[in-house]
């Protein structure tokens, strides 16, 4: 997130300095290398600087969060692996042969 953050921080710059999306490509693809925007992205945020975007920031979005960690859903996961694992511990020690053992 970061390094997407410096990069439209530098295509801003670029806007500024009136220098082409086309332009600004190479030298972005220079400074970052590997880690560079796509060509589209790069277009994407040149164009919408051009036409007075001040933020670098991604606009908020609707819906749930792709990412969602609190105590109590790391303490239901919890619980629901450890009941998964007695409900297959059962299943298994009725259905296995004698000599199978199963360690939880």
């Amino acid at each position: 997130m970061q390094r997407s953050l410096e990069q439209r921080m530098a295509i801003k710059f670029c806007v500024k300095l009136e220098k082409s999306a086309a332009e600004t490509i190479p030298m972005l693809k220079k400074a970052f290398g590997v880690d560079c925007l796509s060509d589209r992205q790069i277009f994407r945020w040149h164009k919408a600087f051009a036409e007075g975007r001040e933020h670098v920031k991604d606009e908020n979005r609707a819906g749930r969060p792709s990412t969602s960690s609190s105590d109590d859903n790391v303490k239901h996961g919890k619980e629901s692996s450890r009941m998964i694992e007695i409900i297959l511990t059962h299943i298994l020690s009725k259905s296995a042969p004698q000599n199978f053992s199963v360690t939880v």
